[in-house]
């Protein structure tokens, strides 16, 4: 599978991890940055790894930053992409596999290289159940986005 991964300034020293663990994984990384330290405003690296998968060119994608709670809202505003702050491994497969989550927000102040690297590992073991009850749950979701209420302010 290929993957995503980006990354503020907050998450960039969480980042290299991550990527090993992907690349452990079997997995290709596509990182579209941030790549260093300095700071920079995480929703323009957001797009870039939105844009991965909305092109196809990535199936999934991991977002480091300070919570992940940013991360999470801005990817949110795009469509096409399911994004969940996860530091718990339940949720990080239960959100793909109940959810169709394709973007993993981790926060880089919250939790470390260890636990990072099992969130990677769940999220990206998961698959949508296809179950009749997460089909229908998640075509609401794609109705909310496709309501005037999901389009106001755009």
């Amino acid at each position: 599978m290929n993957v995503a991964l980006g990354c503020d300034h907050a998450g960039f020293l969480l980042k290299q991890a991550v990527q090993n663990e992907i690349i452990a994984g079997g997995h290709k990384v596509i990182d579209v940055g941030s790549f260093d330290t300095d700071p920079v405003d995480y929703p323009d690296f957001v797009e870039k790894l939105a844009s991965e998968i909305v092109s196809k060119r990535a199936e999934r994608g991991v977002f480091i930053c300070g919570s992940g709670v940013g991360a999470g809202i801005a990817a949110n505003k795009i469509r096409g992409i399911y994004a969940g702050m996860c530091h718990d491994t339940y949720s990080a497969h239960q959100g793909v596999e109940h959810d169709d989550m394709n973007v993993l927000c981790l926060g880089s102040r919250v939790i470390g290289p260890a636990l990072a690297c099992e969130l990677v590992r769940a999220f990206l073991n998961a698959n949508f159940s296809g179950a009749e009850r997460h089909v229908r749950r998640v075509g609401e979701i794609h109705r909310l986005e496709d309501s005037s209420l999901g389009k106001a302010g755009r």
